[in-house]
């Protein structure tokens, strides 16, 4: 019976993982509401959209220092 459960969840999120994933993420930004307020979590939110952006830019061997200076629109 559980083994059942498994393979058929298992199967959907092979299927669906957009909405897999968005289930996911609705759920710990809902906890994280309810346990730390919104605007924590609203800053939260933000700074890991920031470290994902910065490492994005990494993983396609991009100059950090240039990164850097785009987002903090430093011209020298």
């Amino acid at each position: 019976m559980i083994k059942e459960i498994l393979y058929k969840l298992s199967e959907y999120i092979k299927t669906n993982r957009g909405k897999s994933i968005g289930i996911i993420l609705g759920f710990l930004i809902a906890i994280l509401i309810l346990l730390i307020g919104f605007l924590k979590t609203i800053f939260i939110m933000l700074c890991v959209c920031v470290g994902y952006y910065i490492g994005d830019k990494i993983d396609n061997n991009e100059n950090l220092k240039d990164v850097l200076n785009k987002i903090f629109m430093i011209n020298k």
